[in-house]
């Protein structure tokens, strides 16, 4: 659910991005504690003086990947509703708990990968997490139907807690076809707690 930038980057921002790439898919890989600086740098192939130079800490690379990787899924989202129309839900589910989002664990949703790391840094970062998260949802219960925003909200958090659960569950077990059972099963729960879903226009 990526975008492509829309235009020319200075030598320094790309510097910037590669390196913030480069986290992001260490720490959705890894975790915060199984990659350090070093790692970050050597895989974005710049120095580690240049990473501080940067984000100044681990903690403010793994904040600003957070970052990318929600908003990430706040402009990913609106492409399922107005490509699939009332059929976003069906189609963003089946992305979400596919076997190739699956194996992906460095270009995976952040929602899954990242949000159990937000406690191990600094607990200011939270209300900012929780304001992107409410982001997310407000825009997902946009495309819901049925009931006041309030239980859209209610549906809507439902829903990613299943998935978020269900892909880290079928990621966890070695075997194929377990993982696809799970995925089978989440899929229906969190249709279910989706509920009726509208044609954005």
């Amino acid at each position: 659910m990526s975008q492509k930038p829309t235009k020319e980057l200075t030598k320094k921002q790309q510097t910037r991005q590669r390196i913030l790439d480069a986290a992001s898919q260490s720490f959705r890989t890894y975790g915060y504690a199984g990659i350090g600086v070093d790692g970050i740098a050597k895989a974005a192939e710049v120095t580690s003086g240049a990473f501080y130079s940067h984000f100044g800490s681990k903690d403010g690379a793994f904040v600003a990947a957070i970052d990318a990787g929600l908003d990430e899924v706040i402009a990913g989202i609106p492409e399922f509703q107005q490509k699939d129309g009332n059929k976003w839900v069906e189609s963003f589910i089946d992305y979400y708990l596919g076997k190739a989002h699956r194996k992906d664990l460095a270009n995976g949703c952040s929602m899954t990968t990242l949000s159990p790391e937000v406690v191990r840094v600094d607990p200011g970062y939270q209300l900012a997490y929780e304001k992107k998260m409410k982001q997310i949802v407000d825009i997902m219960a946009n495309g819901l139907e049925g009931g006041s925003l309030r239980e859209r909200r209610a549906r809507t958090w439902a829903m990613l807690g299943t998935l978020i659960g269900g892909l880290t569950l079928s990621r966890a077990v070695k075997t194929e076809q377990i993982a696809d059972e799970i995925a089978n099963s989440i899929k229906i729960a969190a249709t279910a707690a989706a509920g009726k879903v509208k044609i954005i226009k």
